[in-house]
């Protein structure tokens, strides 16, 4: 197909899917003889490639977004930021925030990302694990040499990590399994502007709060002896 077939219908149903200017749809489409799953590869290509540029950008814009579970059981509040003010009224933008809400809720993050967590908190996440292995050998009679259980601590972290870090976690409304991290990246190569998850928090009904356990007998038990 030569770059005369291209028409302008084309080139605007490749920006309604992308958010492309006019002339980077027309040039993908050229280049692909006008195969429009193609041209979008390339658009995304080129635009994720912008985003790695503007990662040193300064988004201070944004939104902190409320979301309340259903049943009012988790609350959760999330701050993600833009660089102008008219992305943060962007109905796109202002969706990807409920589902990053909704994300944080559902899956229960720790941190937004590895470089947010502490060493205490990495160090007492490894003492847990190898509590665990202790245990193990415990009940098993089997011990393991020192080498060969951090090794294993080292593994088990780095699983750990991926599930405890937002943007890490397998987005919950993505169908091929693409990390919060990615589908942010590419709304931020669509928009054209830097898009970061600052923080959060998340709050569950009754967390923290050590409730009593009601033991019928022995308080039948008391009963009676005070009698």
């Amino acid at each position: 197909m030569t770059q005369m077939q291209i028409s302008a219908k084309m080139v605007k149903a490749l920006r309604d899917r992308t958010g492309a200017g006019m002339m980077d749809c027309k040039n993908a489409l050229v280049e692909t003889s006008g195969d429009e799953d193609k041209a979008m590869e390339i658009i995304q290509k080129k635009g994720l490639a912008k985003v790695a540029k503007k990662a040193g950008a300064i988004a201070a814009e944004g939104v902190v977004h409320g979301y309340i579970h259903a049943g009012s059981r988790i609350g959760v509040l999330v701050e993600v930021n833009c660089q102008t003010d008219f992305v943060a009224r962007n109905e796109e933008f202002r969706s990807f925030v409920e589902a990053i809400a909704m994300q944080i809720a559902s899956m229960s993050p720790v941190e937004v990302r590895s470089e947010d967590f502490t060493e205490a908190q990495i160090e007492k996440q490894k003492e847990i694990f190898r509590g665990q292995l202790a245990e193990e050998a415990k009940q098993t009679g089997k011990e393991k040499p020192a080498a060969a259980i951090e090794k294993i601590v080292e593994g088990k972290l780095n699983k750990w990590l991926k599930e405890a870090c937002l943007v890490d976690q397998v987005f919950i409304l993505s169908d091929d399994k693409k990390t919060v991290k990615q589908i942010t990246d590419e709304l931020s190569a669509k928009i054209g502007e830097k898009i970061a998850i600052r923080r959060f928090v998340r709050y569950e009904l009754g967390e923290g709060i050590e409730k009593k356990t009601a033991d019928l007998a022995a308080d039948v038990a008391a009963t009676l002896a005070a009698s």
